[in-house]
Formats: C-alpha cells, sequence, structure tokens
C-alpha cells in the first residue's frame, strides 16, 4: 500500500525494491510537478522570472517531450510521435519549449499526461520483457546503448533538476511554497 503526502504525492517505498524503488521515486517527482502547475491559468503557465525564458507551461511541454523521447523513441526505437514529429528542430530548438504558447492550459496539461501514461504502459512492457537491464532499441549516436534502469535514473534526475525551477516559479506567480 503506497502513502500519499498531503499534497496527494505517491511516498516512494522506504523498503522497496529496485524496480518499485525507481518507480516510486520518479512518479513522486512527476506528482510534485503536478502539484506546482495544479489551478493555474494561461498566463500564470506563462509566466517568467528575470531573463530567463523558462516558464510552468514550458516545463511540461518539455517534461511531455521528455517522457517520449527515453520511452518511445530510444527505449523502444519508435519514431517521434505526434506532436514532436512536426516540430522544426533545425528552426526552433526549443520546439519542446515553446508548445506550451500554442495550447490552452487543459491542453497543456493533458499532453504531460498522456505523455506520462504511455511512459508507463512502455515501462511496464521492458519490465515484462527483460527488466532492468533491457537495453534502449535505439542507440546513442556514438554506439552506446542505455538501459531501462539508466532510463528510469536519467528521468528522476531529470524531474527533480525541473522541480527546482517549478518551485521558483510557482512562488513568484502567487507565494506558494513547499518542498
Amino acid at each position: 500500500m503506497s502513502r500519499v503526502d498531503e499534497q496527494g504525492r505517491p511516498e516512494p517505498p522506504v523498503a522497496g525494491d529496485e524496480v518499485s524503488t525507481l518507480l516510486g521515486f520518479l512518479d513522486f517527482h512527476r506528482a510534485t510537478l503536478e502539484w506546482k502547475c495544479d489551478g493555474l491559468g494561461a498566463d500564470d503557465l506563462a509566466i517568467t522570472i528575470g531573463p530567463s525564458t523558462m516558464t510552468l507551461g514550458g516545463l511540461l511541454t518539455h517534461l511531455a517531450f521528455v517522457e517520449d523521447h527515453w520511452f518511445s523513441f530510444h527505449l523502444l526505437g519508435q519514431p517521434r510521435c505526434a506532436p514532436w514529429d512536426a516540430v522544426d528542430w533545425r528552426s526552433n530548438r526549443d520546439g519542446d519549449w515553446t508548445r506550451a504558447a500554442e495550447h490552452d492550459p487543459d491542453e497543456v496539461r493533458a499532453m504531460w499526461r498522456d505523455a506520462v501514461a504511455r511512459s508507463r504502459r512502455i515501462v511496464d512492457q521492458a519490465l515484462a520483457a527483460g527488466g532492468l537491464d533491457t537495453p534502449c532499441a535505439r542507440p546513442w549516436s556514438d554506439g552506446t546503448t542505455p538501459t531501462l534502469r539508466w532510463v528510469l535514473v536519467h528521468m528522476v534526475e531529470e524531474y527533480s533538476r525541473h522541480n527546482g525551477h517549478a518551485d521558483l516559479l510557482r512562488e513568484a506567480i502567487d507565494g506558494s511554497v513547499g518542498e
């Protein structure tokens, strides 16, 4: 039975095996981002701080891209899925960050939630097929082939780093603070 904290985030297991610990921390950090973006409208999701162009909406679309990039594109070896297959990455290297400005908040949240749901299904399939040692179908350009274990740890790192940004952005928007 998973514990849930006062913000509704699932607590990672304190004595779980490797898989449940990795997935527990990833789901905790996904829930943290969702909490930081909860209840905000389009104007709030577009707020920046100082010279940075980073926004909470941009974080949501960036992390939707990152979910698809690591789980669908690298782990499964699938081609880029919509909407990422339509981005002209040469002219807009930040296409994942800027996508939020083109959509209303509900669409941005749905884009991120759909990517997370796809990732969860892919992880379940990979775990059933080969466990954490499942190699990515698409190696890196240098030929290195990370495993599902590496991808999960990287995703925990990716969310952890960006949740720090989300903390600062949310505090600037309405003063909300919290871990």
